[in-house]
């Protein structure tokens, strides 16, 4: 699974998807394909590698249409390989589908089509759809009605785009599950779609997202979405307002340092509109909380995964000591495991930059089962994560391309900051004059941001990684709130460096990592002055 791109509309389908499927390598893949309508028939071209290698065959074979769909994988069924690349095709080679997701059920389906006569071509699950769609297409209710009885079949998450060359004016969309997004770009006599915003943005900012269950006909005029149930919705039309040469690495040498020095700019953008600074208080739009409801709360929730686990870690300092709520932090893939106790009197504060990290979905479903308030901090407008939840603080630090996350982390935590003021205010936890100096703090905190990025002031992190990028084992060790930023530090220095690193409570080095202290062995202090 990784990233889906379509086109269908009056200009030639090929670059516009494959240009799309370039702004989604960030994501990681292993191979890459694309189907388009030509001709009455359907032209594949799929290789192993790097998307230059499909762009490299399509130079020697090209395609040309209005209507096709593209996509880039990570293997999870299947080697990487040319048959196992997508998209797959039925045996006609009529109809084609490109998925996001896991089935779940596919043995027992593919022996079940095997029976039926249906010779596979890959190792992956994603051929059963192609197949049950097959199996179920019938000229009275086309595409659509056969894509609806297939997904009735599959157990797990799915996000997938079909087309056939029986229809060559549409294609179809579906979502089932939380297998990652499904966009539906609206343009000019034109549409897309596009599992991933910046794939499409170039060419339009009013977007509908498809919700778990829902599938869409999507042609040049628009798109028309059901329930898979067959009821019609009348779906929200999105604004998107991302810049799109934010999406590019411009100077930068990869996107990760672009957005590491763009974070004074999106802490600012983070807080704008949000505070008055002159009257100590915080508004939170799209958090619809009344003070009898925030009063109500005996307790907090933070859920989050990777390093939005540890922005909770920090959310909780400031949750408790400014809103004075206790709080637990989980992880999305522990929380509905243990049975938590949940009901309506706690609030459940999630965190996920893409608002669609499978496992927290899967928290605040249980969230919302058991009556609690849910609230998330997501970065991706119309995201599912802000479609769950009572009350909505987005990030607005623009599009994340980079892996390893940095300013959606530093984001994440004024808008964890913002939250505690807000709900300091709805329960008079604390008083004006206290508010007052909090908001002051927050006022400087773009300056401070812009000083430690001063490339031209400041060259400590060339300086300190030129000392210590021959050891391959650090310590990282904080305390209190500094505890779980160690534990981010440690996480960054790994996935970026490869390096082995531990984040540990500086009380906690005595009991155990210091039998493991040595001179090869750095450690990181994180120790400012005030707590």
């Amino acid at each position: 699974m990784c990233g889906i791109v379509g086109y269908v509309g009056p200009r030639a389908a090929t670059p516009i998807v494959v240009n799309g499927l370039q702004r989604l390598e960030y994501r990681g893949y292993d191979s890459a394909g694309i189907a388009v309508v030509q001709n009455g028939s359907i032209e594949v071209r799929r290789e192993v590698g790097k998307l230059s290698n499909l762009v490299n065959l399509l130079a020697e074979q090209p395609t040309n249409g209005h209507l096709a769909v593209g996509h880039t994988r990570w293997a999870t069924h299947g080697k990487p390989s040319q048959q196992n690349a997508h998209p797959h095709r039925d045996a006609s080679g009529e109809i084609v589908v490109v998925q996001n997701g896991i089935v779940e059920n596919f043995r027992e389906l593919r022996e079940s089509l095997q029976a039926e006569g249906f010779e596979f071509q890959s190792e992956t699950d994603t051929e059963v759809i192609v197949f049950l769609i097959a199996l179920h297409y019938a000229p009275e209710g086309g595409l659509a009605e056969a894509v609806r009885k297939a997904l009735g079949y599959l157990k797990g998450p799915s996000a997938i785009v079909a087309l056939t060359s029986r229809e060559p004016d549409k294609l179809v969309a579906a979502r089932l599950g939380n297998a990652g997004g499904v966009a539906i770009g609206l343009g000019d006599g034109e549409s897309f779609i596009a599992s991933d915003i910046p794939a499409i943005l170039e060419h339009t900012r009013r977007m509908i997202f498809l919700e778990d269950r829902q599938l869409a006909v999507v042609t040049r005029d628009g798109a028309i979405v059901q329930t898979l149930d067959g009821q019609a919705v009348r779906p929200e039309v999105h604004e998107i307002s991302w810049d799109p040469i934010s999406a590019a690495k411009g100077e930068y040498r990869h996107f990760m340092q672009k957005e590491i020095f763009e974070q004074a700019r999106s802490l600012t953008d983070t807080i704008r509109g949000r505070v008055d600074f002159a009257a100590g208080e915080v508004y939170l739009e799209d958090m619809p909380l009344t003070a009898e409801r925030a009063r109500s709360f005996d307790r907090a929730v933070i859920v989050a995964c990777g390093t939005s686990a540890y922005s909770g870690l920090v959310g909780k300092f400031m949750l408790e000591k400014i809103a004075r709520i206790p709080v637990e932090v989980d992880y999305g893939s522990e929380f509905r495991y243990r049975d938590p106790i949940i009901d309506e009197r706690t609030l459940i504060v999630t965190i996920t930059q893409s608002g669609e990290t499978v496992d927290t979905l899967a928290a605040m479903e249980e969230g919302r089962a058991k009556g609690a308030y849910l609230c998330s901090i997501v970065n991706v407008i119309g995201s599912q994560a802000a479609r769950m939840s009572d009350g909505v603080i987005y990030m607005h630090c623009g599009p994340e391309i980079g892996v390893a996350s940095t300013k959606a982390f530093t984001s994440s935590l004024v808008d964890q900051y913002l939250l505690a003021l807000f709900l300091a205010q709805l329960r008079d936890s604390i008083g004006p004059l206290a508010r007052q100096k909090l908001v002051d703090d927050l006022a400087r905190l773009p300056e401070l941001a812009g000083r430690l990025l001063d490339a031209d002031a400041n060259t400590v992190y060339e300086d300190l990684a030129e000392r210590f990028h021959r050891y391959r084992n650090f310590l990282y060790l904080g305390r209190g709130i500094n505890y779980p930023v160690a534990l981010e530090g440690a996480l960054k220095l790994k996935e970026i460096s490869y390096i082995h690193a531990e984040g540990y409570p500086a009380g906690e080095m005595k009991h155990g990592p210091i039998a493991l202290i040595d001179r090869d062995m750095p450690v990181v202090t994180l120790a400012p002055q005030d707590e």
